[in-house]
């Protein structure tokens, strides 16, 4: 794609995202990655090896120099937790773009939004850009924008789920309303569900498990890189009404 993602002054070519997460091996996670073409991967700061040289290191597999690292709170239940988590990734890698995810409970893994919209507003005034995942709620969408979030990222279903894109009437509403880029982020099970998410507008998909869980990884790596420029470009081209009945592709006119 000719056009470029922007996010926060860095400008991505590639509008997918993935994970570090729930892969066999950090190998498979970087062969996925090549697959699937991204610019930028969201590592969870609780659960990959960075630091310990005696173990693997995500980033001997994963180049920080080729792809930029996304620090987010996976795990956290509170405000402080997750600010606390990104105090110390900034410490660590320097890191200032994060993905922030304050979830309410381990069940469903959904967004507790009162403490994400605290967290957001605590970060940012603490020199963060941040990348907030959130409930596909366009009130709270637009309080998050409101308060300086730099991504937008609303769920398509729940986390780790595959159901794909539950409601895309609110998808929607939050991409019309939103001036800052919309990246769906969690529920994505398989290629036509990033489809449909670029389909609706919006400006990327991020997705973990997706991938990571699929019987070939780096197949289904490559299939989502298609599936997105497939959807952006879907979008672009305005697809044809939809009608209630058949109209012949032929003309009727001169016909013999």
């Amino acid at each position: 794609m000719a056009e470029c993602l922007e996010i926060a002054g860095r400008k991505l070519s590639s509008r997918l995202i993935i994970g570090t997460g729930k892969y066999a091996t950090y190998q498979q996670n970087a062969e996925a990655a090549e697959a699937a073409g991204v610019e930028m991967v969201t590592v969870a700061v609780r659960r990959v090896n960075l630091t310990d040289k005696d173990k693997p290191l995500l980033v001997d597999y994963l180049d920080p120099e080729k792809y930029i690292y996304l620090p987010n709170t996976a795990g956290c239940f509170t405000a402080d937790d997750a600010i606390r988590t990104l105090r110390l990734a900034r410490e660590a890698g320097d890191w200032n773009l994060v993905k922030l995810e304050v979830l309410a409970d381990q069940k469903t893994l959904y967004p507790d939004m009162e403490e994400t919209l605290s967290a957001a507003k605590l970060l940012i005034k603490d020199g963060f850009e941040v990348m907030v995942y959130c409930s596909d709620d366009p009130v709270y969408a637009r309080k998050l924008e409101d308060a300086g979030c730099c991504a937008i990222m609303p769920l398509g279903s729940l986390i780790g789920s595959g159901l794909g894109i539950i409601n895309p009437v609110n998808i929607r509403l939050i991409v019309e309303q939103s001036s800052v880029p919309v990246i769906v982020d969690a529920g994505v099970g398989t290629a036509s569900d990033a489809a449909v998410a670029m389909e609706l507008g919006c400006d990327g998909v991020l997705m973990n498990t997706a991938i990571a869980e699929a019987k070939d990884p780096i197949l289904m790596a490559s299939a989502m890189k298609h599936a997105v420029i497939a959807g952006r470009e879907a979008y672009l081209a305005g697809r044809m009404p939809k009608k209630r009945y058949a109209d012949p592709s032929s003309p009727l006119a001169g016909l013999i």
